[in-house]
Order: structure tokens, then sequence, then C-alpha cells
């Protein structure tokens, strides 16, 4: 088999010359001692390690005993493991939920919370109220001025409910890089500019094609309890008084009281000329009531002090989240979101990464910090919030190497590099990559925006140097069709009981 020692990368790192004590760390990760810890964490004992649950009490013990055994430092500066992080939650009374489409004053269907629509307050009322509100399609709703790109074309939207084309242009690769999904493409950023717009609410449309992934994923992870920074998450703006997701069926039969089809409708996004679209005679009614708590999670953070005295107080992060989703909805009585893969194993890894590197710690001239950040199922909370409170000065982290759901489909040739040409540190893996013989490449699903959906982003986004290590699809030893298989795998288990 090709194989590629990551040890060997990460000790490149932050190491001098590796001594022979390397081989023996390599050999401490080994298949067991692995999935002990998947099972452990995975198991319906955690419930699914939802934020501020029972089950993340246990994760969160679980991790510290784990780096107390190994010898690995507290990493925070009053000598623990733990910072808190402070969260405001939200849950929505399911029952009570109702979008209505109006044409002329008219009822013409109402929606059925987590079947048709989700929906949420994005202002922290306990209701929203809103009684004929007109419907504009702004299209993928972007305002890039860089690519001479305004969805808005100075319409006033005011008062008033957009409608959005999820993603981003794909088609101009001189300007929107083709397929790979900018943070243009980004829920996020859409409810970001429609508060700037002074939108009244946001509304995205669901297309498998256009979200990367089916309407389940959206309505388990949008429809339990929901958790924001209850400082205010300052680095991403503000959000609309609602925000929204419809399904292709519910968005189709909006456009059609307003005169239009979906897929034109869609397509016409696509043109640097689209201009917004009033659904004339068509408003909506929005009722929504939720209730909310202050609570926290956690970053379990732990440390090994490097060696060299002019280099120990820079650092190189490895994170993994250690969150799930919980307890949902049942599904054949089942209601636990066990979470093996994302990211127990990332959990896993990044524990058995800690055991190896404390066995040559010696040699270790940067410091090694371990976070395992709460609450990423919920917009990567518990990394932006170590961004806007970090525990070191960001230009003294020389990386941060994120760990989120493992290779588990067997082993390739290829080697994916989430943020691959977006850091400093590309070049470090492409060389050892090669090295072993293997192939470094980019992000095999750029349409999907994966560089904005894991915990490297909070860093990144303050200047530190990050990449993300994911599964190639070069299968050695495998049948032709075996990314297919894994690809049908991978949809019925993501997010999902």
């Amino acid at each position: 088999m090709k194989k590629i020692s990551i040890l060997s990368i990460l000790v490149w790192i932050v190491a001098c010359q590796p001594t022979v004590d390397l081989e023996d760390a390599e050999q401490s990760i080994t298949e067991t001692s692995l999935l002990n810890h998947i099972e452990t964490l995975s198991s319906n004992e955690f419930e699914g390690r939802a934020p501020a649950t029972h089950g993340e009490d246990l994760t969160v013990e679980y991790m510290i005993d784990q780096l107390q055994e190994m010898g690995v430092d507290p990493g925070m500066s009053d000598g623990t493991y733990i910072q808190e992080v402070p969260l405001l939650s939200q849950r929505v009374d399911r029952s009570s939920a109702t979008i209505k489409i109006k044409k002329n004053g008219t009822v013409i269907d109402e929606l059925e919370y987590s079947t048709e629509f989700m929906a949420w307050p994005s202002n922290e009322d306990e209701e929203i109220r809103i009684r004929d509100a007109e419907v504009v399609y702004v299209g993928y709703g972007i305002q890039a001025p860089e690519f001479e790109w305004d969805d808005y074309k100075d319409v006033d939207v005011s008062g008033k409910v957009v409608v959005f084309k999820n993603s981003d242009p794909s088609y101009f690769p001189e300007i929107f890089e083709g397929n790979t999904r900018l943070y243009y493409g980004r829920w996020s950023y859409k409810f970001e500019k429609a508060e700037e717009m002074g939108a009244l609410g946001a509304i995205i449309i669901h297309t498998n094609e256009t979200a990367g992934y089916p309407w389940s994923v959206v309505s388990n992870s949008w429809g339990r309890e929901r958790f924001s920074l209850k400082s205010g998450d300052s680095a991403n703006g503000n959000k609309p008084e609602f925000n929204s997701w419809l399904t292709e069926e519910s968005s189709t039969m909006l456009l059609e009281q307003g005169g239009l089809g979906l897929s034109v409708t869609l397509e016409a996004a696509d043109s640097k000329d689209f201009a917004p679209i009033v659904l004339d005679g068509v408003t909506i009614d929005v009722d929504l009531n939720a209730e909310y708590g202050d609570l926290s999670t956690s970053n379990v953070i732990g440390k090994i002090e490097g060696s060299d005295p002019s280099l120990q107080d820079e650092y190189v992060i490895f994170s993994a989240h250690y969150d799930h989703l919980g307890v949902t909805t049942p599904v054949d009585g089942d209601s636990i979101n066990n979470g093996a893969q994302d990211n127990a194993s990332g959990v896993s890894a990044v524990l058995e990464t800690a055991k190896a590197l404390k066995m040559v710690e010696n040699e270790l001239r940067r410091s090694v910090k371990f976070m395992f950040v709460g609450a990423e199922e919920m917009g990567l909370l518990g990394s932006l919030y170590w961004s806007q409170n970090p525990t070191v000065h960001p230009g003294k982290v020389s990386a941060n190497i994120n760990l989120d759901s493992m290779q588990i489909f067997g082993e390739t040739n290829d080697m994916v590099l989430i943020g691959y040409g977006r850091n400093s540190i590309t070049d470090i893996f492409k060389q050892h990559i090669e090295e072993a013989d293997r192939v470094a490449v980019r992000d095999l699903r750029p349409e999907q925006g994966i560089f904005y959906r894991s915990d490297h982003f909070s860093y990144a986004r303050i200047g530190i140097p990050a990449i993300y290590l994911n599964g190639g699809l070069d299968f050695i030893d495998k049948p032709d069709d075996w990314p297919a298989v894994v690809d049908s795998v991978r949809s019925a288990n993501y997010h999902s009981v």
C-alpha cells in the first residue's frame, strides 16, 4: 500500500530533525486505538454530543481524562483545559410555526414546518408576526464590486422579504472561480447581505444541486435547538428579522404565484445583467414563536510545550469539533445522531496525534495546541469564539491543521487539501505527499464550499495559515464504482440518526 505518515508532516512543521523515536510514535496510532475513542464518543451513552447537554458533559470529561492520561498539559493560562463559550439558545415552537403564501390577499397555501419550510427568528424576538410582506427574488443576492456584480441593482428591498438562489455563479471562472463555491455562495453571506440591505426577511430556495445536500440535512440541522454566541456574532454581522429555507416544491409554488417558473427563474440569476424581480401580487405571512435560554459550551484545549526557547512561544494548532446533532426526531424509533464519522473520528485522530507527539516532545521546537471545539454544527461557534477571544496571539500561530471526518472508506492514492493554495503551508504538505508517491489534490467538490464549512475557516479568517485534510477518491484495491458507493453511504448517513 502507498502510505504517507501524517505524523512526519506534523513533526516537520514543529520540529528539528525527528529522532528514531518517531517510528515508535507513528506505530502507536493503530486501528484499535482510533476505534476505542470513536466507539466511546459515538455510543448512545453520549447522546449525540449536542451542545449544553449531558452528552457534551461526558464528552468534555472524556477528552480531558485522555489528555491527562497522556501527560498533555492544560492549554489555558489559568491552568485548566476549558475555555467556556457563552451561548444563547433558541428553540422554535414547531406546532405554531407557519408560512402562508398569498395571492392578491387570498391564502394559496399554508406551508408545513420541517417538511416544506424551515424558519427561525433572527433578531432574538420571542414572537414574529409578519403580515402581507412583499416578496422580491434577488437572484444569488450577491454584491461583489471587485467582480462588478450586483444582484440588487439599487432596488429598495427594505421591509420586503428577499428570496435567494443558493450558491454563487458557477459559469464565470474568471470572476467566481468556476464551480468553486466562494463565501458569496454561503447561506450565512446571503442572510448578512439581506440585513445590510434592510430586508424584513430572507428565504433560500433549496435544491439538492445548489445546496450540495438533500432537504433532510436542512430540516435536521435547523429544526433542533439553535445556538448563537451570546455576545453576538460580530464577525458575521447581523441577520434579518427572520431567516428561512423553502423546499424546491414550495419554492416552485411561491414563484408560480408571481408568474415565474422555477428553472427559468434560477437560470436568470446566472446573468450579470440580472435585476430583482418583484413577485406581483404575492405576499407572505409568517408566524414564529421561540424560547431562549442562556447556556454555554466548552472548547477543550491541551498543550505540549516546545523545546526551543526562541520558538516555543509559536504554535501549531490541531483542531477537531467534538459536537454533533444530539437527539432529534425519531426514525424507526431511533432519535440519537451518533456522529461516529462526523466528528468522533476527527477527535480520535487529534487525541492519537497528541499521544504520538507527546512521545517525541523533546524534538518539538514550537509548541503545539490541541483544540477540541464545541458547537461547530451550529455555525462554527466554538472556533469562532476562540478567534474573537484567542488564547494566544494569532500572529504567533504557524499553522492550523483541522480534522473533520476522517477517511474511513479505504486507502487512496490522492490526498485532498481543503484550503489548497490559500495558505503558506500547502507546499509543505505537497512535498511530503509527493515523497510518499501520492498526489496532493484540491477540493474534489468545490461547488459545496467546504472551505467555509469547518473550523479551519475561523482560524483562516484571522490570518492563521489553515488547512483541512480530507479523504481522496482514487481508491486503492477497490472496485471502479467505489466512489459512487462512498457517495451513497455518505448521503444516507450524513447528519442523520
